[in-house]
């Protein structure tokens, strides 16, 4: 028996625990990979030695590998949390006779070719017995653990091109299937290290976990800025531990650290997004702009100037981290998450999308506000600007990657970027863009002004699309402008429901039938209508849509707002970036010409 919509893969699966609701699951990340754990205990996906490279665990989909940690009593319930502002984590079981808690995190800063998993397990009340199981293989599960060898303490084994060591567990005895088991006994208030590390090339120095700790417990706290100053400190440092994680040294924040997880059950809406979009790329640069001058601005324009540069008018939607296309869409060798697929690549690699140049700008703009303009980014900017003079008028696939149309939004983005730019740049060029800006603009009014003075979807589609918000509340035209006020109604009046915004409508489905409320769109009628001096009712759509996360803080794309359960990929980089520009513009310590709002289009 198959299940339907997938390509002949079993239905079931042995061996493998069935996966936990999408809220229930925890990240831990250091930039270069991230690790989702389970309330059992389990690293559910772990790619490895980066983001896009095979899982070495991948239970979330079905398939083989694990590290498990939990306490041998399983009558127990799970809870946890996050040290402030890191992706430190902190698992906990309340059992029969005590409290058992394990302290986890990818040591950093992330090394490109190592991985280095730290576990650190605390008896908090009462002595503990704790099982610990690993099994490493690599390649989506194809490559088994093999040659497992004791050797003063540590253990030493293969899986694929990777080499494995484990410390902490030297009592342990090998599986039949090449896994190692051991059970730890702890006694009360003791603590007792794991450290397991994954390298691309056989390692020789001590894994001293108390080093790694310090090193790690510094990364976090030279990364994420207090936020004080901002409307929601506590999950802003959050949103800034997120971007941080999901973002490489090489620059790259992947849109999500998984794939094929789904939008809605067995709809094929399921897709890989363990690489970095132009676009959430330039949304996490903006976002912080908002707040102020950090490392995560310099890499996001880094990243962005280095496509544009080699890519020109061709810039690709999505690139790996390290700035290379993507691979094809390929199956995976396994049943899925319940309700998806099982797929690595992604289509979007081929797609025109004319927004990411807009948004570019913006961000370049952004930049220039904190002085962090060079040479060489300058030379992007006026690439992009030029990309859009090219190609303004072609249709594009737009932000939601559907079919070639002549879509509002695109264009509202590019007037948005060419205005931001002219007004930060000083050369000769910045008024061929202030003009361009007004044509687009123009032929913009001219196609997409529905005659009721909304603007509606595309050229070719007068529906309600809530993504027009975002070019909005950042100046596309003045906020006195009707065409504001009339479409943020519009969206209000048929895209939300129960507080929560949806992007459009499919037909004449009812809103959530067929997807979630989209959690970006939550966030950008926040901006929009504290863009309009809205305050107060910015304020209910900020405290509306930062609550649909999980207990862990992620969020993920969509929200099933019936069933109040998280939808696709987890966590999704752009609503923890859109959260951040919230909360920093809505907490007083920016005037609107300080943060980036301009004061006024046309």
């Amino acid at each position: 028996m198959t299940r339907p919509g997938t390509s002949g893969h079993p239905a079931t699966v042995t061996g493998v625990d069935s996966p936990w609701a999408l809220r229930d699951y925890a990240l831990i990340a250091d930039g270069e990979r991230g690790a989702l754990i389970d309330p059992g205990g389990g690293i559910a996906w772990l790619c490895a030695p980066a983001w896009h490279d095979g899982a070495v665990f991948s239970g979330l989909l079905g398939g083989a590998g694990r590290y498990r940690v939990r306490p041998a009593d399983r009558w127990n319930v799970w809870g946890g949390s996050y040290e402030d502002g890191t992706l430190v984590r902190v698992s906990r079981w309340v059992t029969a006779d005590g409290i058992v808690s394990c302290r986890e995190a990818l040591a950093a800063p992330g090394d490109r070719g190592r991985v280095l998993l730290l576990r650190r397990i605390r008896a908090v009340r009462g002595a503990a017995l704790v099982d610990v199981d690993l099994d490493v293989r690599a390649d989506y599960g194809r490559q088994p653990m093999t040659g497992p060898r004791l050797d003063d303490g540590t253990w030493r084994a293969r899986t694929g091109a990777l080499c494995v060591r484990l410390t902490g567990a030297g009592d342990a005895r090998p599986d039949p299937d090449g896994g190692l088991r051991v059970r730890l006994r702890i006694p009360e208030g003791g603590t007792h290290d794991l450290v397991l590390e994954l390298a691309m090339a056989p390692q020789h120095a001590p894994l001293d976990p108390r080093a790694l700790w310090t090193a790690t417990e510094r990364w976090w706290k030279q990364a994420v800025p207090d936020c004080s100053d901002t409307a929601a400190p506590r999950d802003t440092r959050m949103a800034y531990a997120v971007l941080g994680g999901l973002t490489s040294a090489a620059g790259g924040m992947v849109a999500a650290a998984t794939t094929s997880l789904p939008e809605r059950a067995d709809t094929g809406r399921d897709y890989d997004y363990r690489y970095a979009w132009v676009r959430d790329q330039c949304y996490a640069g903006i976002a912080v702009a908002a707040h102020g001058p950090h490392p995560l601005l310099e890499r996001a324009v880094r990243f962005v100037a280095d496509r544009v540069l080699e890519d020109g008018a061709d810039l690709r939607p999505a690139y790996t981290v390290d700035g290379t296309p993507l691979p094809p869409e390929r199956e995976l060798p396994f049943v899925g998450y319940p309700g998806g697929g099982e797929r690595t690549g992604n289509r979007a690699r081929r797609q025109f999308q004319l927004d990411a140049f807009g948004e570019a700008l913006q961000l370049f703009a952004a930049a220039a506000r904190h002085d962090l303009l060079d040479a060489r980014t300058v030379e992007a900017a006026t690439v992009a600007a030029e990309a859009v003079a090219e190609r303004w008028t072609r249709p594009d696939a737009g932000l939601w990657e559907l079919e070639d149309r002549w879509w509002t939004h695109s264009r509202l983005c590019c007037v948005v970027g060419l205005r931001a730019l002219s007004r930060e740049l000083r050369i000769p060029a910045s008024a061929d863009w202030s003009r361009l800006a007004d044509r687009i603009l123009d032929e913009a009014r001219s196609r997409c002004l529905h005659p009721d003075g909304h603007w509606q979807r595309a050229g070719d589609d007068s529906g309600p699309e809530a993504a027009l918000l975002l070019p909005l509340a950042r100046g596309a035209v003045p906020v006195t402008d009707p065409s504001f006020s009339l479409t943020r109604s519009q969206v209000v009046r048929r895209l939300t429901e129960d507080g929560c915004v949806y992007r459009f409508r499919h037909g004449d489905e009812p809103l959530g039938d067929a997807e979630g409320a989209f959690l970006l769109c939550g966030f950008t009628m926040a901006l929009a209508a504290h863009a309009q001096g809205r305050h107060t009712e910015a304020a209910r759509w900020f405290e509306r849509t930062r609550a649909a996360c999980g207990p862990t803080g992620l969020f993920a794309e969509e929200y099933d707002v019936a069933q109040r359960q998280l939808r696709g990929n987890l966590p999704q980089a752009f609503v923890h970036a859109l959260l951040l520009e919230c909360s920093a513009r809505f907490g007083g310590a920016f005037g609107s010409a300080a943060d980036g709002v301009p004061p006024a289009g046309r």
